[in-house]
C-alpha cells in the first residue's frame, strides 16, 4: 500500500490538488503495480517561513 505525502507552501486551489492526487495515483498503479484503491496521497500544506536549504531559510 503506497503512502505517498507531497509537502508543498499552503494556498493551492482544491481542485489542483485533486488532480495532482489523481496523477500520482495514476503513476503509483503504473509503475509500482499497485492497487488505486491501495494508494494514498497525503497534503502537507506548511508555511514558507518554515522550509530551509542548506541551513538557509527559503
Amino acid at each position: 500500500m503506497p503512502l505517498i505525502t507531497v509537502s508543498m507552501y499552503p494556498g493551492r486551489a482544491r481542485e489542483q490538488k485533486d488532480e495532482y492526487a489523481k496523477a500520482i495515483t495514476k503513476s503509483a498503479v503504473e509503475i509500482l503495480n499497485a492497487k488505486e484503491s491501495h494508494v494514498i496521497v497525503v497534503f502537507e500544506e506548511n508555511h514558507k517561513e518554515n522550509w530551509f536549504l542548506a541551513g538557509k531559510q527559503l
